[in-house]
């Protein structure tokens, strides 16, 4: 269930996606995050899964909450959602318009949408567009927070552009599906544009071998000595992530 948050918000799934809100709420002391992009190493994670019900999580606190479709590759919030994708995005870029006129009243009280649009030739010029920046500037000073899909960072750049003008960036990691390899690769490409990775939520976890109810489990990005680990995973062959331990190495778990 895509939504699960709002479909049925008492089960363990929807608790987990409630850890991390509150993880996040506490993962900036100084400054509170007003923007947050969402991405992944490949396709098949979940990213616009877990940026869809995160959004749900905090307009169900009382947060004034705008949610973008920043994947304009291969856009899915409007599908997730129910909701037309006309005009969006692109619009807003392109023609410099009020992106005002773009919003989507969701069924969720709280919860603003803006979709994609029409799918751009130009992604990436888009995105490091001055538009862009002013684009979100505008929305942080209207929203309690905003959160942006967007594509895979392992695939094009487009996460990375984003992840330079938002305070935050999530890596989702999906158990069984993405390796280490492929998943440092990621985090090192977040980390060559100085991206401020609060976290990465590793989900698709088997409930049953992890001993827990939760489905999601998030863990903060830390200062952690990593050359190390760095060298024992790349002598290995790809193995995809089934466990937490991996992270355990790489990444502070939170509290």
């Amino acid at each position: 269930m895509p939504l699960e948050t709002y479909v049925n918000p008492k089960s363990p799934i929807s608790e987990a996606y409630r850890v991390l809100r509150t993880n996040i709420q506490y993962s900036s002391f100084d400054t509170p995050l007003k923007s947050v992009v969402i991405t992944s190493s490949i396709p098949g994670e979940g990213k616009t899964t877990t940026v869809s019900n995160l959004a749900i999580t905090f307009a169900q606190l009382g947060s004034k909450v705008l949610l973008i479709d920043a994947d304009l590759r291969k856009p899915k919030i409007h599908k997730i959602f129910s909701i037309e994708n006309h005009c969006g995005l692109t619009n807003i870029l392109v023609n410099r318009d009020d992106y005002k006129k773009y919003i989507n009243k969701s069924a969720i009280e709280n919860l603003d949408i803006i979709t994609c649009g029409v799918i751009p030739p130009n992604p990436s010029e888009l995105l490091t567009s001055n538009a862009m920046r002013s684009f979100i500037q505008k929305t942080k000073e209207d929203y309690d927070i905003v959160f942006l899909d967007s594509p895979p960072i392992g695939t094009v750049t487009d996460a990375a552009i984003i992840s330079t003008i938002v305070d935050g960036t999530i890596l989702v990691a999906a158990s069984g599906v993405v390796d280490s390899v492929t998943l440092l690769e990621a985090k090192e490409q977040l980390d060559k544009v100085n991206a401020n990775i609060i976290g990465v939520v590793l989900n698709k976890v088997d409930k049953n071998s992890q001993g827990k109810y939760y489905y999601y489990q998030y863990y903060y990005y830390g200062d952690s000595d990593d050359s190390q680990p760095h060298q024992k995973i790349k002598r290995k062959k790809r193995k995809r992530i089934k466990n937490t331990s991996f992270f355990s190495r790489i990444f502070k778990k939170g509290n």
